[in-house]
């Protein structure tokens, strides 16, 4: 019973940082910032990706990034792609990339999320639908900056949620 509990407080915890994600992801910003948003559902896919990986992997990156596809308006399919090859990517290493020190995860996570994002960008700009410069792939940046804090603030949910579902 205290493993079936603990199960369901798992997923809450990955449901729960999913939908703060998707939030953080729709706020406007203004134009003179908008380029250096952090890929903030890349970044919470990729750590649930590295912590679980027996149960968050590239189906459920797909499924989430249909569901980013939606809410974002755009070709349904484009994100689903970008984040279930990011999951591949960070399941495919998530071994060695656990051990590494924050700062290099960091390296890790903000190339990753480059090549995410430059998918985005070719496949806005091919489709004609959004124009975006070359400085969109800023966002990799501020991801790769963020991701020490992104690291220890989900850590410490998925420790609270199995602690406190063993008790």
């Amino acid at each position: 019973m205290i493993m079936a509990t603990s199960s369901w407080r798992g997923v809450f915890a990955v449901i729960f940082s999913v939908i703060v994600a998707f939030i953080l992801a729709s706020v406007p910003l203004p134009d003179s910032v908008r380029d250096w948003r952090p890929a903030w559902v890349a970044l919470v896919i990729i750590y649930w990706c590295l912590a679980i990986p027996e149960r968050v992997g590239v189906l459920t990156a797909w499924t989430i990034g249909i569901l980013l596809d939606v809410m974002q308006g755009t070709l349904l399919g484009q994100n689903a792609l970008g984040l279930a090859f990011v999951a591949y990517v960070a399941l495919l290493y998530h071994q060695r990339i656990r051990v590494f020190p924050l700062f290099q995860q960091s390296l890790f996570v903000g190339s990753l999320i480059f090549i995410y994002l430059g998918w985005m960008l070719v496949v806005y700009n091919l489709l004609g639908s959004r124009h975006y410069a070359i400085s969109y792939l800023l966002g990799a940046c501020t991801s790769a900056l963020l991701w020490p804090w992104i690291f220890i603030v989900l850590r410490d949910l998925r420790r609270r949620t199995v602690r406190v579902a063993a008790h």
